[in-house]
Parts: C-alpha cells; sequence; structure tokens
C-alpha cells in the first residue's frame, strides 16, 4: 500500500508539473526567448532627417567645360581647351530641415591651345535650399565669392558666382553620394572687360554630422 501511495504520488506530483508548465506557457510567465528583428542604421533615421545645427562636409572632384566668353563688343574667340577640371571642399550648415548656408573652396585648371595652363581658386560662401523624396535629396545653392587666377605672370582677382543644383543618394546616416553641376560665373574687371562662363560636372561625396 505504501509503495502505491508513492506511485500515485509522484504521479500526481509530475501531473501537477506538466499542468503548471502549460498555464504558464499561456499566461506568458515563460516566453520563447527570440532575437530581436533587425534594424539597419537607416531605420534609426526618422524624418525629417535634417534638424537645425546638423552640418555635411563634401568633397567633389569632376570635369568643367568652358562655354561662352564675351566683352563689350560681342562673343570672342574661346581661346581655352574644351575641358579641364575641377575639385572643391565644402562645408555647409542646416539652418532648418531644409535651409543651409555655407563655404567652400575650390581649384579649377584648364590647358589653352598654346599648352599653357589657366589656375581659378574659387571661394565664397553659398545658401541653398534641399527637396527631400525617400532616401534621395536634391539640393539647389547659390555660391557667391572671389576667385584668385593666374595665367604665365599674370595674376588676377575676380568676382565669382556659381549656382548649383545636384541629386544624391543617402546611403546610411553618415554618407550620401550624388552629382552635381554648376554655371560659373567669372568676370574680369579692368580695361578690356571680359565675362567668362564655364559648365562644371562633378561627383560628390557628403558626409553627415
Amino acid at each position: 500500500m505504501v509503495k502505491g501511495k508513492k506511485r500515485v504520488f509522484f504521479f500526481i506530483l509530475i501531473l501537477a508539473g506538466v499542468l503548471f508548465s502549460v498555464a504558464a506557457q499561456e499566461d506568458g510567465i515563460y516566453e520563447e526567448e527570440t532575437e530581436p528583428p533587425f534594424d539597419s542604421e537607416w531605420d534609426f533615421v526618422a524624418p525629417p532627417l535634417y534638424s537645425r545645427g546638423d552640418k555635411t562636409f563634401t568633397i567633389s572632384l569632376g570635369p568643367v567645360f568652358p562655354t561662352v566668353f564675351f566683352d563689350s563688343e560681342g562673343v570672342l574667340e574661346n581661346r581655352i581647351k574644351p575641358v579641364g577640371g575641377t575639385g572643391s571642399l565644402g562645408l555647409n550648415y542646416f539652418l532648418s530641415s531644409n535651409l543651409y548656408v555655407g563655404g567652400e573652396l575650390g581649384l579649377l585648371f584648364i590647358s589653352t591651345r598654346g599648352k599653357n595652363m589657366l589656375f581659378m581658386v574659387p571661394m565664397g560662401g553659398r545658401v541653398g535650399y534641399q527637396f527631400i523624396v525617400g532616401r534621395f535629396e536634391f539640393p539647389l545653392s547659390l555660391l557667391i565669392g572671389g576667385v584668385p587666377q593666374q595665367y604665365l605672370e599674370r595674376n588676377h582677382f575676380s568676382f565669382f558666382l556659381k549656382p548649383e543644383a545636384g541629386v544624391f543618394w543617402r546611403f546610411n546616416p553618415s554618407w550620401s553620394f550624388g552629382l552635381n553641376t554648376s554655371w560659373w560665373f567669372v568676370p574680369q574687371w579692368s580695361e578690356h572687360t571680359v565675362m567668362g562662363n564655364f559648365v562644371a560636372l562633378t561627383l560628390s561625396a557628403r558626409y553627415h554630422f
């Protein structure tokens, strides 16, 4: 009888344990541990992507094309080769989610038909506005400043105006990559005033911080 009672007691204990385990699972006491769903860094960037105080540092490189040169009498003969090179470093500061200001320092070099080099170092301040569609960003800006120029032994400093439009793809919260096109207006005010115009097409990388 004693052995039979012990077997019944153990059976009751086992049955109680099973029932408790089932009830605990149904009540959520013992939840199965699972890995949380994967979230990329991008998922942590909630709109708006920019706020006041955000900054970008931009590196740009590409070709530049001389277009039209004219003076008071009309269009001048272009004595510059059709393609040169340009690069720039820029820093922008966002005043809001779309509006920004900044500055830029660049370099332009292009050869003449006489195989001499023309160098320009444009620098100035920028104001811009950026449209955002998903991961794509469309900045529009205007840069105003000055540009020291050197050709052979001649040095000249002139006004510089650069409207620019671009499209960028936001790779992650820290980097975006894109393409810019800009128009350079470079007048030389002197005894013989000449208005120079260039078009630049650059690839750019922007670091966001």
